[in-house]
């Protein structure tokens, strides 16, 4: 499917998630539950990428945080899975400094050899992230790769809100997101993998 599709797709929901935002700024408990819905499924495996088994504690104390501030937020349905990145980001990395376990230290990656391919790195991750096991493959990318697949593939963030989350610039993150999804195609098995992802996955600077 062209990146067109998938364009107005991503504004139909940002569309319906910012009017759900907006009733439960006001007070509509099931709008708040409309909200959640549409969030929490990428928010927990972004999570589950950074504390393992216990994503669903964090989240669950990151719910507590954004329900609390809901009033203080302001923007838009994009901006809302932004921010609510950046607050689920902050809270794994609070349960990690409380468990006393390091993150992942990012290793100083090789570029890998271009393999010749129809299919792009991100249909492919796409794909690919709909199961279970991906996710686990995800887990084992160095951290800032993981962090930018994770935030750009699954919670579904653009490159500049991306690097926002991360408090890196959206090159930067264009490039471990590339190098990550490019890593996690060779270990699916996927014969073909182009240069399309930096335009793909890059976003506007």
């Amino acid at each position: 499917m062209g990146h067109g599709g998938e364009s107005r797709r991503t504004q139909a929901y940002d569309g319906e998630l910012g009017a759900a935002v907006a009733r439960a700024q006001e007070g509509d408990e099931s709008a708040f539950a409309t909200a959640y819905r549409l969030v929490q499924p990428g928010l927990l495996a972004y999570v589950r990428g950074l504390v393992g088994d216990d994503a669903e504690d964090v989240m669950s104390d990151a719910w507590l945080e954004i329900a609390r501030d809901l009033g203080r937020f302001k923007g838009d349905g994009a901006g809302f899975r932004g921010w609510t990145a950046t607050i689920a980001r902050h809270r794994a990395l609070d349960h990690l400094r409380r468990q006393r376990v390091r993150p992942r230290a990012s290793a100083l990656e090789q570029d890998l050899l271009d393999l010749p391919g129809p299919q792009s790195t991100h249909d492919q991750a796409m794909e690919a992230l709909s199961t279970e096991y991906a996710l686990d493959l995800v887990g084992g990318l160095p951290r800032d790769q993981a962090e930018a697949v994770l935030l750009r593939v699954v919670v579904g963030l653009d490159g500049p809100a991306a690097a926002r989350v991360l408090g890196k610039r959206p090159g930067a993150v264009r490039t471990a997101a590339y190098r990550g999804l490019k890593r996690l195609a060779q270990q699916l098995g996927a014969d073909g993998v182009t240069d399309e992802a930096p335009k793909t996955l890059g976003g506007s600077a």
